[in-house]
């Protein structure tokens, strides 16, 4: 659990290099139905490309479920490449399952909200 918040707060800080240091070198970004980014170098890169077109993206967790070797995530962005006022935004829900090796994110992946992914992954609970 303390990696995927470590994690968690890189990205809210637009650390890609702090983030690159919690990835494996094999990690794997999953964005929902998009082409995965797979290995650190690559990933790196790609959170400063975000960060810089998105400075004040910020993810905010509502709930947290730890499963094993894996964490889900339940929440909220504002400042994304949505362009929504923060209001509107807050209202549009995600899941981030995040799967863990030893101290580091071996998969960072970005799912839709739905009920039943929510009791799949112990979200529903709280």
């Amino acid at each position: 659990m303390a990696v995927v918040i470590s994690f968690l707060d890189r990205i809210n800080n637009a650390d890609p290099d702090g983030l690159g240091l919690l990835m494996t070198e094999d990690h794997e970004l999953r964005v929902l139905d998009e082409p995965s980014v797979t290995g650190r170098a690559a990933n790196v890169e790609a959170w400063q490309g975000y960060a810089s077109a998105f400075p004040y993206y910020v993810i905010h967790p509502r709930r947290l479920a730890e499963l094993g070797d894996r964490v889900a995530v339940l929440g909220h962005t504002t400042g994304s490449h949505l362009g929504l006022p923060d209001e509107e935004e807050r209202r549009e829900t995600l899941i981030w399952l995040a799967e863990v090796a030893g101290e580091q994110v071996r998969v960072w992946q970005l799912l839709e909200d739905t009920a039943s992914r929510r009791e799949e992954l112990g979200l529903d609970a709280v």
